[in-house]
């Protein structure tokens, strides 16, 4: 069965097929595409949709079955007369792998074919440096979460690893960490863990689980503003992930805002993430320890420079003046970028996510009032601003998602 259901996977990106087998898998990948967005669902309503016969639908679905992929769930409870079978994916007959790589830990998820995060270790700790060693640990991290998943390694379809910096998901490579083999970093890692990979800037990567299954309704534009030690964006156009010529769209920490001295880690001045990001929050945080500032982060570090980000945030939300002092002021500056996107975007919706998010209202509010501010007003009442709903799990069920929805050519 495990055979089966590989060979439709391999058949459906095959170039070689052709004449009634090309259609046969054509018609099966958007019967479970069809399932995968809209659910189970019965012959007829599949036969009306691909328009095909009741009896064609009923050979594919059954194929699929046998494949493993699919499954008859009985009668439906709804309608008169008698009641036809409902019929949808097989959840336990493919699974996915999310891996989000933070600067101090990894989080990684395992997702099944029906969209359930049915396993998830977080904060495993971790430091991201551009270095051979930290590439093998992270290998070895996946490497171990899979054998102790209780799920067989064939049926793992697909890992999406998520990284900060710039990617491109088309050839796999990463041209911010990493980036010192030839050869793109999805094959460096599918090498070691013998599971195909994608490749995915985690702020597109939130972008994609929030809008899949957090807390987009009916939106089609969306801006996922990802604040963490520095600051991205995923942008959902028309319900799609916008690239941009080069997939490097949506470096809004990037944007320079500032004519301050300081050095960006992408070697330009003055960049927005300079003065606003996490890591510039961290910086300033432990400046005002140093200047005699108190707060309550000292009675856990004694040592400023021993100050995490993580510490900040804790603070802020034990109403630490400090910590919301300066998440304020960050909040302020970030609007103020963000209003040139209301303007450019005119979105329906911004979601703020990352790190800084778990602050709620203490950076939602700034934003928003900048947003108010600097933003034109026809244009800003258009645009609702929430906190993501998924959290810390945005990145790793946008990764299992875009890996599974990649397998399948969905469009979500």
């Amino acid at each position: 069965m495990t055979q089966q259901s590989t060979t439709f996977f391999e058949d459906l990106h095959s170039p070689e097929l052709s004449g009634v087998a090309y259609k046969n898998v054509q018609l099966k990948k958007r019967i479970l595409t069809l399932f995968a967005n809209d659910g189970n669902t019965t012959l007829t309503d599949l036969s009306k949709t691909l328009n095909i016969s009741i009896p064609k639908a009923n050979e594919l679905v059954n194929e699929l079955i046998v494949d493993g992929l699919a499954k008859d769930y009985g009668k439906t409870g709804s309608g008169v007369g008698r009641k036809p079978n409902m019929y949808g994916l097989e959840p336990d007959s493919a699974f996915f792998v999310g891996v989000e790589v933070k600067n101090f830990y990894i989080n990684i998820g395992l997702m099944d074919f029906k969209r359930n995060l049915i396993k998830a270790s977080m904060e495993i700790p971790y430091h991201l440096n551009n270095t051979e060693d930290s590439l093998n640990i992270l290998c070895s991290s996946i490497d171990g979460f899979i054998g102790n998943s209780a799920v067989p390694w064939e049926k793992i379809l697909g890992i999406g690893v998520n990284l900060t910096g710039r990617i491109n998901y088309r050839t796999g490579y990463s041209y911010s960490f990493f980036n010192f083999h030839e050869d793109p970093l999805s094959k460096i890692i599918e090498s070691v863990v013998g599971i195909h990979t994608y490749l995915e800037n985690d702020s597109r990567a939130m972008a994609y689980g929030e809008f899949c299954s957090g807390g987009v309704k009916d939106e089609k534009n969306v801006l996922f503003v990802n604040l963490d030690h520095g600051i991205g964006m995923g942008i959902m156009v028309n319900g799609q992930l916008y690239y941009g010529k080069s997939g490097f769209a949506g470096e809004l920490g990037h944007i320079p805002m500032f004519s301050n001295e300081i050095l960006c880690h992408c070697g330009k001045k003055g960049c927005l993430e300079t003065e606003a990001s996490g890591q510039a929050l961290t910086r300033l945080f432990q400046e005002k320890i140093n200047q005699g500032a108190s707060s309550i982060v000292t009675n856990k570090r004694a040592d400023p420079d021993d100050i995490m980000l993580e510490d900040i945030i804790e603070a802020a939300n034990n109403d630490d003046t400090l910590a919301i002092e300066l998440i304020t002021e960050a909040g302020e500056k970030i609007g103020k970028a963000m209003a040139t996107l209301v303007n450019l975007f005119n979105p329906e919706l911004i979601i703020l996510g990352g790190a800084l998010a778990a602050t709620g209202d203490y950076i939602k509010l700034p934003i928003k009032n900048a947003l108010n501010k600097y933003s034109l007003s026809l244009v800003n009442n258009d645009t609702q601003l929430t906190i993501s709903q998924l959290g810390d799990k945005a990145g790793i069920i946008g990764a299992c998602l875009l890996v599974r929805d990649r397998l399948l050519a969905i469009t979500s």
